[in-house]
C-alpha cells in the first residue's frame, strides 16, 4: 500500500486515465462539503506539470508558503507564488492585522477589476517590465476599491472573504477514498470538470469518473492542415476541452484532447503520457494605461474620453484585438461546438463584452452550460498558463493528513474557545449603543444645520431653509438633553444668547417665533440677551406685532417701542457721546497748554493722562535727524534708498525754483 502510494505521488494521477486497481475501490469522503485538507497536510501533488520533464521530477519535499495555505511540488512554483497577486495581497492582509484570503476567496475580491492578474510566468514573457508594473497596479486598484468602500459593504467583504466554499457553498473540489492507499490519504476531483447533470446527482459520481475514462492514443505524425494551423476535422472528434483567458490586453486559448498521448517510454522508465494540444493561439495588444491600471474603454467610461496619442492608440488596440479575437473564435467554431466544457476566464466588463458580445455571428454565450470558471487563481494570459490551468484541472489530488495532528488541533481550538467564553462571561456586558431612527437622524440633521446658519448670522439662508424644509420657528433642537439644547433649546433662545439682533428681529417679526417657550433653565429667550441693541429688537416686535400677538408680559419683553424712536433714540446718543468726546478734547489740549502733560508718581497713569502725555509729546520740537530716522522706522532698506532719492530730487527741483526766481 505504501509502495502504491509512493508511486502515485511520484507520478501524478490523471482524472480520465486512473488505474484500475483505484478506480475499482474508489469511495465518496463522508463529510463531502468539507475538505480534508483542513487538518495538518503532510503530502500534495498539487500544481503539476504538464510537460514530460515535470512529469518526471520526482517530490523532493514539500515547500509549502503559510502565509497562504498553498503547497507546492517544485521549488520554482514556489518561487512563482511569492511573485503573485495572491501572495501579494495577504501581506498587505497581514500588515494590517487581517486575516490571509484563499485563492477562490481572491478570484471574488478582483472579479469587478477590469484588469488581469498580471503575476509571473513562469517561463520568460514578453514585457517583464510591465508585467510588474500591471502586478502592482493590480494591487492598488484592489486596496484602493476596498477603501472606497462603505462600513456596510467592508463588512460584507470581510464576511466573504472569510468564507471557504465558492457559489452555492459546496467545495470546488470533490474528495475520494480509497483501499488501495492508506486510510489517511484522500484523491480530489474537480467539481467543474463534471457537466451540471453529473453535478446534480452526486450518488452517481463514481459511475460518471469511471465513463470519462479514455485509453492513451499514440503519438500522431502531424495533426496540422494548412488552413490557419487548424488540425483536420478527425483529430478532434474524440473529447476535448476548450480554454481561454483575456485580461490585459493578452488573450490565450487552446484546444486540448482529454485522451492521454502516449510517447515512447524511457530505457528505464514507465510509458511518458502527455496532454495533446489540437490548437493554440495567443494574442497581446496595448491596451492598459501603464503604470495607472484599468483599460482605455474603462477610463474613458469613468472620466470622459482623453485626446492623447495614447489614448487613441489603446483605443485602435483594443478595437484590434475584439476583432482579432471574435475571428479566431469563429475559425475555431468546429472544435469549440464539439467541445465538452469550456473553461473562460474574462473579468471585467470589456473583455466579456469582446467574448460574449452580443455581437453578429458569436459563438460564445454566457448562457452556455459546458461554460466553467477557472477554480484557482489564474496568471496573465500566455499559453504556458493555460497549459499549467489544465493540468491543475485534470490531475488528481493526492493528499494525507495526520490525524492524530487533526484531533489535537481540533482540540486546542474548544479548549481556546471554552477559555474565551469563561473570560467573556465575568467581563461585565457594555450596553450597545441604540440605533438612532430615521426621525431622530433627521431632526439632528436639521438642529446641525440651523445652528451652524444663526452663528454666522445668516437670516435670509436661516428663513428660507425654515420654509423650504416646512420646519417650525420654534423648532426643538435634538438631542434635547445636550448641554447647549439644554440652555438654548429653540433658535430665537440661540439667537439671543449669541446678541444677535437683526436674527431676533427676523425671527420674531418675519418667522413668527414665540419669544415665552422657556428653556431647561425656565428662561425666556430675552433674558439670555447680554446687550441693549438685542433687548430693543424684542421691544421693536412687540411694537409691531402687537400686544395680541403673544404674552408679552410671560415672555419678560418690556415695554413697547417703535423702530423710528429706538433709532432715534440711538442717534441722539451717539450724538452726545461725540460731543461729550470732543469736549474732552478740548479741555486736555488747553491743560496741556497751560500746564504740560501731568504726571502722576508713584502710580499708573490713567486713560486721560496718557492721552495727554501723548499729546505733549506730540508738540515738542524733534530735530531734522529724529524727524528722519521716525520716518526711516520699520522701512526696508529698498524703501530708504527710494525715500532718500525723493527727498534729493525734491530738493533738486527747490534749488532749481529758487534759482530761476532770482535771475
Amino acid at each position: 500500500m505504501d509502495q502504491r502510494k509512493e508511486e502515485y505521488t511520484r507520478r501524478p494521477l490523471y482524472v480520465y486515465d486512473l488505474p484500475e486497481d483505484i478506480l475499482s475501490t474508489l469511495a465518496r469522503k463522508e463529510n463531502t462539503n468539507e475538505e480534508p485538507a483542513e487538518g495538518i497536510i503532510t503530502t500534495s501533488t498539487d500544481n503539476i506539470r504538464a510537460d514530460s520533464e515535470a512529469a518526471a521530477e520526482n517530490a523532493t519535499g514539500s515547500k509549502t508558503c503559510s502565509l497562504c495555505g498553498v503547497s507546492f511540488q517544485t521549488l520554482e512554483e514556489q518561487r512563482s507564488h511569492t511573485r503573485s497577486d495572491l501572495h501579494g495581497y495577504n501581506l498587505k492582509q497581514r500588515m494590517r492585522g487581517q486575516k490571509p484570503v484563499s485563492d477562490a476567496d481572491f478570484e471574488k475580491l478582483i472579479g469587478d477589476l477590469d484588469e488581469s492578474l498580471s503575476g509571473s510566468d513562469s517561463s520568460e514573457s514578453e514585457d517583464d517590465e510591465i508585467g510588474g508594473a500591471r502586478k502592482e497596479t493590480t494591487l492598488s486598484a484592489l486596496l484602493k476599491k476596498q477603501a472606497a468602500l462603505s462600513a456596510d459593504n467592508n463588512d460584507e467583504v470581510q464576511d466573504f472573504s472569510r468564507r471557504k466554499k465558492r457559489g452555492s457553498g459546496k467545495s470546488p473540489v470533490l474528495w475520494f477514498t480509497t483501499t488501495t492507499l492508506p486510510t489517511n490519504t484522500y484523491l480530489g476531483f474537480y467539481r467543474s470538470i463534471f457537466t451540471n447533470a453529473e453535478q446534480e446527482n452526486e450518488a452517481t459520481i463514481i459511475d460518471s469518473i469511471k465513463a470519462k475514462q479514455l485509453s492513451p492514443k499514440p503519438q500522431l505524425k502531424s495533426t496540422r492542415s494548412s488552413h490557419n494551423g487548424l488540425p483536420p476535422p478527425e483529430a478532434y472528434k474524440g473529447p476535448h476541452v476548450f480554454l481561454c483567458m483575456i485580461g490585459g490586453g493578452h488573450f490565450a486559448a487552446m484546444i486540448v484532447s482529454l485522451a492521454p498521448k502516449q510517447t515512447k517510454p524511457a530505457p528505464t522508465g514507465p510509458i511518458s503520457r502527455e496532454a495533446t494540444v489540437l490548437a493554440h493561439k495567443t494574442f497581446h495588444r496595448y491596451t492598459t494605461r501603464r503604470k495607472q491600471g484599468g483599460s482605455q474603454s474603462a477610463n474613458d467610461s469613468a472620466k470622459g474620453a482623453a485626446h492623447s496619442a495614447g489614448s487613441s492608440l489603446r483605443r485602435y488596440n483594443e478595437q484590434a484585438l475584439t476583432d482579432e479575437v471574435r475571428l479566431l473564435l469563429q475559425d475555431w467554431k468546429g472544435m469549440i461546438d464539439t467541445s465538452e466544457l469550456l473553461f473562460i476566464r474574462a473579468t471585467g466588463t470589456t473583455n466579456r463584452r469582446t467574448i460574449f458580445g452580443p455581437y453578429e455571428g458569436q459563438i460564445l454565450r454566457q448562457n452556455d452550460p459546458r461554460i466553467r470558471g477557472f477554480p484557482f487563481s489564474t496568471r496573465r494570459a500566455t499559453q504556458n498558463e493555460l497549459m499549467r490551468s489544465f493540468v491543475e484541472l485534470t490531475r488528481v489530488k493526492v493528499l494525507e493528513i495526520d490525524e492524530g495532528a487533526v484531533a489535537a488541533a481540533k482540540a486546542a481550538a474548544e479548549e481556546e474557545a471554552r477559555k474565551l467564553a469563561t473570560v467573556k462571561r465575568s467581563k461585565p456586558s457594555t450596553p450597545t449603543p441604540t440605533k438612532r431612527s430615521e426621525e431622530e437622524e433627521t431632526a439632528t440633521l436639521h438642529t446641525n444645520q440651523i445652528q451652524a446658519l444663526i452663528r454666522r448670522s445668516k437670516l435670509p439662508a436661516l428663513l428660507s431653509y425654515l420654509k423650504t424644509n416646512d420646519l417650525s420657528p420654534d423648532f426643538i433642537f435634538y438631542p434635547p438633553d445636550d448641554q447647549q439644547n439644554h440652555h438654548t433649546p429653540t433658535p430665537l433662545h440661540l439667537a439671543a444668547s449669541q446678541n444677535s439682533s437683526p436674527l431676533v428681529s427676523g425671527l420674531l417679526i418675519k418667522a413668527g417665533a414665540d419669544p415665552t417657550i422657556l428653556n431647561g433653565d425656565g428662561k425666556t429667550a430675552f433674558d439670555l440677551t447680554g446687550d441693549r441693541a438685542t433687548r430693543d429688537a424684542f421691544r421693536v416686535a412687540r411694537f409691531e406685532l402687537g400686544e395680541a400677538k403673544f404674552d408679552w408680559v410671560a415672555a419678560h419683553v418690556p415695554a413697547a417701542l417703535s423702530r423710528a424712536d429706538a433709532e432715534e433714540r440711538d442717534a441722539r446718543e451717539k450724538k452726545e457721546e461725540a460731543m461729550k468726546e470732543q469736549e474732552r478734547r478740548k479741555l486736555e489740549a488747553v491743560r496741556l497748554k497751560e500746564e504740560g502733560p501731568k504726571v502722576v508718581e508713584n502710580g499708573p497713569l490713567g486713560k486721560a493722562a496718557g492721552r495727554g502725555r501723548a499729546l505733549a509729546l506730540g508738540q515738542m520740537q524733534k530735530t531734522a535727524q529724529e524727524k528722519r530716522e521716525e520716518e526711516a522706522r520699520g522701512m526696508t532698506p529698498e524703501m530708504r534708498m527710494r525715500l532718500e532719492r525723493e527727498k534729493r530730487a525734491r530738493a533738486a527741483e527747490e534749488r532749481m525754483k529758487g534759482g530761476m526766481s532770482h535771475s
